[in-house]
C-alpha cells in the first residue's frame, strides 16, 4: 500500500483505534473513519474524523478500505456488500512476519505479532496484539486472534472463528467454521463447527445450528 493511499476505516469502536494506530505506523494516510451510529457523527476517533456511515462507499468507484470491527460476522457482510471497495491490510512494523507467509485482503497484523515460515492469512483476519502462529499454520477468511493466543505448527483456524485471549493451541488441531474459543482455553483435540469451548482442556459447553449469524 503507498503511504499517500488515502484509507477510510470502518468502525468507531475501540478496534479501530489499534488498526488507526497500526496504519500510522505504516506510514498510511486516512482519509476517515466510516460508522452507522448517528452519535458518532462529528467526532473524532484516535484523532480522525467520522465521516458519516458504511454506505458512503457505495458512491466511490475503487475507494480503498479496511473493516476495524472485531466481529467476524459484521467483516464478512460488510466484505460482501461492498465487492468494489480495494481492501488494504494493516501490518504493523514491529510484527514479525515471515517473507514466505501469505497474507489476504484486508487482515491486519497488530504489533508484537508473529508469523512463521509458511504460515497463510485468508482474507479480513485478525491477528491481535502479541499473538503468535508458528509454521504452517492457516487461518481461513473472517477469522480473529485475541491478544496473547498461541498456535503450535499446522494448526487450522476454520473461517469465521474466534479464538480468545491468551488461549494456546497443540499442534496439528483444528478449530472449526465459526466456533468460538474462550480466553485462556487450551485446545488438545479438534473442534467441530459453530461450537463455543472453554476451559484446560478446552470442551464444549454450547453449539450453535445455524452457522454464522450477525447477532
Amino acid at each position: 500500500m503507498s503511504s499517500s493511499e488515502g484509507v477510510y476505516v470502518i468502525g468507531g469502536g475501540g478496534h479501530a483505534k489499534v488498526v488507526i494506530s497500526t496504519l500510522r505506523a505504516m506510514g498510511a494516510s486516512l482519509k476517515g473513519v466510516l460508522d452507522d451510529s448517528p452519535r458518532l457523527r462529528g467526532l473524532e476517533i484516535a484523532g480522525v474524523p467520522v465521516l458519516g456511515p458504511i454506505e458512503l462507499l457505495a458512491d466511490q468507484t475503487t475507494p480503498s478500505a479496511i473493516i476495524a470491527v472485531g466481529s467476524n460476522a459484521f467483516r464478512r457482510q460488510t466484505a460482501l456488500k461492498f465487492p468494489h471497495v480495494r481492501w488494504v491490510c494493516a501490518l504493523h512494523p514491529t510484527a514479525v512476519i515471515d517473507p514466505s507467509v501469505m497474507i489476504g485482503a484486508g487482515s491486519v497484523v497488530f504489533a508484537g505479532a508473529v508469523l512463521q515460515v509458511d504460515v497463510r492469512l485468508g482474507d479480513h483476519v485478525i491477528v491481535n496484539t502479541g499473538a503468535t502462529v508458528d509454521h504452517d499454520g492457516t487461518l481461513h477468511d473472517y477469522t480473529h486472534l485475541a491478544p496473547g493466543v498461541h498456535l503450535a505448527g499446522n494448526v487450522t483456524v476454520a473461517e469465521g472463528a474466534f479464538v480468545g485471549v491468551a488461549t494456546a493451541v497443540i499442534p496439528g488441531r483444528r478449530i472449526g467454521p465459526w466456533a468460538t474459543v474462550g480466553a485462556g482455553a487450551v485446545v488438545v483435540r479438534d473442534l467441530p463447527a459453530n461450537v463455543t469451548a472453554v476451559g484446560t482442556p478446552a470442551r464444549t459447553i454450547k453449539k450453535r445450528e445455524d452457522g454464522w449469524h450477525t447477532s
